[in-house]
């Protein structure tokens, strides 16, 4: 019978919407390091950030500490579909096919995981193109309301520019959620089983790093070439130097072998640096939160 307790939905809903507030402002930084040095569109062409601190620092000196949470209500949206639909289906999926602890496997819980994430991810879309956008370019959207913003980017681009970068973001959740849940689940469960630490708060600190530290070494140069598609507009001619050139990006391929051509190959991995200190406190808050309301059960 399938389990319809719907409490996986709500907590995860909640812890993410949590998670994702405290920790947003890094996750601004992740993106301006990601869209920047793109020798193919002159307005994101200069590095004008050297690293996540000095991103910190010049943003909000520049445009003030507001700016690091530009985007953050399309981001609580997202999380409050995105993490429900993602935590929800998740343990809901594993209550299906793992009937009592010792049937639980690495391989049962990526495959729960990788279908939570790609359904989530998919749905929740049109979420994330207009937060990486504030984030990316905060005075192109400044003044305006959330549903204005939606409302102007189906008008310019139609339905396709609300699932702009889908698939790259399907991907990167099936690789953060195929990851980081099981994860999180395995080295908890070994921790108890060691008789290391015991089901409690430092259980799930240590199990909650550890998720956070493999999801961003598995889904950074994912998350480049979904930033950078998101970020792209419709138009299919860029101004560089002067000249006009062919549109950025046709897909994730080419924007993941463009990247890589014009920039090297550790141009995947910008922004892992706040990537990294994002995912850890991220998944500390959501899986310790999470944790507590379960408790309720």
């Amino acid at each position: 019978m399938v389990n319809r307790d719907w409490r996986p939905f709500a907590y995860g809903g909640l812890a993410s919407i949590a998670a994702e507030f405290g920790t947003f402002p890094i996750d601004t930084t992740k993106i301006r390091l990601q869209v920047q040095g793109q020798v193919s569109d002159a307005k994101f062409k200069e590095i004008k950030y050297n690293g996540m601190t000095h991103a910190l620092l010049r943003i909000s000196k520049e445009e003030g500490v507001k700016a690091l949470y530009s985007g953050i209500k399309p981001a609580l949206l997202r999380q409050a579909t995105y993490g429900t639909i993602k935590i929800g289906i998740y343990y809901t999926l594993k209550g299906i096919f793992i009937k009592s602890p010792h049937e639980e496997t690495l391989f049962k819980n990526v495959l729960c995981g990788v279908t939570a994430g790609v359904i989530g991810a998919s749905i929740a879309n049109p979420t994330d193109v207009l937060k990486v956008r504030l984030q990316a370019e905060k005075q192109a959207y400044a003044q305006r309301g959330m549903f204005l913003c939606f409302l102007d980017i189906y008008r310019s681009e139609g339905l396709k520019g609300l699932w702009r970068g889908v698939c790259p973001t399907a991907q990167r959740a099936a690789v953060c959620a195929g990851v980081e849940l099981p994860v999180y689940d395995i080295t908890k469960k070994n921790l108890i089983l060691s008789g290391l630490v015991e089901d409690g708060i430092l259980n799930h600190l240590i199990s909650s790093f550890t998720a956070g530290l493999t999801g961003a070494i598995a889904s950074n140069p994912i998350d480049v070439v979904r930033t950078r598609l998101m970020n792209q507009k419709k138009l299919r001619t860029a101004l560089v130097d002067g000249a006009r050139v062919e549109a950025l990006y046709t897909g994730s391929f080419h924007c993941a072998i463009h990247t890589v051509q014009t920039e090297g190959i550790l141009a995947l991995y910008k922004g892992f640096v706040p990537t990294w200190v994002r995912l850890g406190p991220w998944n500390i808050i959501f899986f310790i939160m999470y944790e507590q309301m379960k408790r309720l059960y």
